[in-house]
């Protein structure tokens, strides 16, 4: 049985971008901005990677979404599948489904759901990807398209 915790989202399932009105409107209770402490954010093909980086000072911004009486289930399985998420460590996951310590704007720890890249993906990236300055894909400055 998988625990219900809320899920912290960074990128495009964030409060106004694309991804959060077709698969979050109307399935929450709270969603209320927090940081997720040692990780960095990289730029992706439209959409962000969080990867692990428990060592060192990255941080990422974000939102923690707490699903809606009832909608814990279907929200985990919308999103295990918009994050090609298949289960733990499998080889074709883009990304891995963790639970993490983020930190509320209030200053209050919470536990919860954090889709980060998947290890191939992170090696990839630690080797050629580009980390957006400051972790937050909401305030970057997009490159050309």
């Amino acid at each position: 049985m998988t625990v219900e915790l809320p899920f912290f989202v960074y990128g495009t399932l964030r409060p106004g971008e694309r991804n959060h009105a077709l698969f979050l409107a109307g399935r929450t209770a709270g969603e209320r901005d927090a940081v997720l402490h040692g990780a960095l954010l990289y730029e992706g093909p439209g959409y962000p990677y969080a990867v692990d980086d428990p060592a060192g000072p990255g941080r990422v911004a974000g939102t923690v979404v707490t699903a809606a009486p009832g909608e814990h289930a279907g929200l985990l399985r919308t999103l295990d599948e918009l994050e090609e998420h298949i289960a733990p460590g499998h080889p074709r996951n883009l990304y891995e489904r963790v639970v993490r310590e983020v930190v509320r704007e209030d200053g209050t720890p919470q536990r919860a759901w954090v889709y980060l890249a998947a290890a191939g993906v992170a090696r990839e990236l630690a080797a050629d990807g580009a980390p957006i300055p400051g972790g937050d894909w909401v305030a970057r400055t997009p490159g050309p398209a």
